[in-house]
């Protein structure tokens, strides 16, 4: 488990390496998780030891939205003084991902005139 953990670590310091230096506007994790995306795809399973940590993390996921909650509810007199703001940029953010969305899986999903067949 100790070598599985290694590795992620690895991957996450790879990322931050290469965010500092080559892609500073892309955060280290986002990088290091498309690193471990292309190993795991390049070498076609996911090694046991990766499984067995990624697993036990995924059990106490839970805990990592403590702190969030925690937040809300000490700062809850400031979202409550700007529910209006909040709400609002809450409603612009998932209209602007649907809609954003929508036109990337327009631009992928392309007709081909060739693909239509006449029933």
């Amino acid at each position: 488990m100790i070598h599985g953990l290694f590795q992620l670590l690895l991957f996450q310091a790879a990322g931050e390496l290469v965010s500092r230096f080559l892609v500073p506007f892309i955060p280290g994790p986002v990088i290091g998780l498309v690193l471990l995306l292309a190993f795991l795809l390049a070498r076609g399973a996911v090694p046991r030891n990766i499984d067995a940590v990624g697993s036990g993390i995924l059990q106490h996921l839970g805990l990592l939205f403590v702190p969030a909650s925690v937040g809300v509810l000490m700062f809850w007199p400031l979202l409550r003084a700007n529910a209006g703001a909040v709400i609002a940029a809450l409603v612009v953010s998932v209209v602007a991902t649907i809609a954003v969305t929508a036109l990337t899986l327009r631009l992928l999903a392309r007709d081909n005139p060739e693909d239509e067949r006449a029933p």
